[in-house]
Parts: structure tokens; sequence; C-alpha cells
């Protein structure tokens, strides 16, 4: 995760100086690794704590902050547990920093990119 981290905070840093299609090719690359490092961390997670049992996935996805129930399924829980903690991250901060930046400037990712 030390790269993803490293190549985002370098992309948010770049991006300050970059315009048009120029940006637009720094926030795809960023989204690509903020998707994997997401991926990544889900990946440890469901390694550390798939074996828990349901109540005890809820608790930990709502300890960090997002609000589920047992109805949800193991998947949705584990999922929702990884984006809570993938956000608290430098390199998932530096990709809505960048994000941010962008859409003040017109540039975006539409379901086509």
């Amino acid at each position: 995760m030390m790269i993803t981290t490293q190549r985002l905070l370098d992309l948010t840093a770049a991006a300050r100086a970059c315009h048009g299609q120029d940006l637009l090719r720094l926030l795809r690359e960023a989204n690509g690794l903020y998707q994997q490092g997401l991926q990544d961390l889900l990946r440890s997670l469901v390694m550390h704590l798939g074996s828990l049992p349901t109540p005890d996935l809820v608790g930990a996805a709502m300890d960090a902050g997002m609000l589920c129930d047992t109805s949800q399924g193991r998947e949705e829980l584990l999922l929702l547990l990884a984006l809570a903690k993938w956000e608290m991250t430098p390199a998932a901060l530096a990709y809505s920093q960048l994000a941010e930046d962008a859409a003040r400037r017109g540039i975006s990712l539409t379901p086509e990119d």
C-alpha cells in the first residue's frame, strides 16, 4: 500500500499544475490506484476478519462509523468496513483532494471514463 500512497500523493501534487486532458489523465490513474488500494485492504480484512460471526462484523463496521445491521450479507459488511478504514488513509485522502480540485476546475470522471 505504500507504493499506492506515495503515487497518489505524487499525482495530487502534480495535478496542481495540470489542466484539461492532462488533469483527466492524472485523475484516471489516481482513481485506478484508489480502487486498487481499497481492494487490497478488503482482501486483507477478509483474511483477518472473514471468520468473525456476523454480529461481530456489524459491530466492527459500526465502530468504524458505518451504518449497518445483521440483515446485510457478510461480503457487504466486510466491504463497508474496508471502505470506512480506507477512507481514513493518506492515499484515499489524497485521491479525494485530487478529485475535488479537478471537479472545481470542471474535470471529473464519467461512466465512460
